[in-house]
């Protein structure tokens, strides 16, 4: 079943992304729909979808995957910087 999560990270206000959206079958669609509609970058990874589905909303990420997200956090400043 299809899995989506979304992250929130504002460098002045987190002090690490926040998961604010998590869902999966029409819930996930949900997301995605939204941030289409929104022009949030998408990044496909269900692994770390499948951790990161694991936390509470509003919750940090853990340490333990700050390598993984910083990784998402480069991709979508990537796609920003070309737009």
């Amino acid at each position: 079943m299809k899995k989506a999560v979304a992250l929130r990270y504002k460098m002045e206000y987190d002090k690490a992304p926040l998961l604010v959206a998590k869902g999966q079958g029409q819930v996930a669609e949900k997301i995605i729909e939204i941030a289409v509609k929104h022009n949030i970058p998408i990044h496909i990874d269900p692994d770390l979808a499948l951790i990161l589905s694991k936390l509470n909303l509003d919750e940090e990420i853990p340490p333990s995957l700050y390598n993984a997200v910083a990784s998402v956090i480069a991709f979508v400043w990537s796609i920003e910087k070309r737009n």
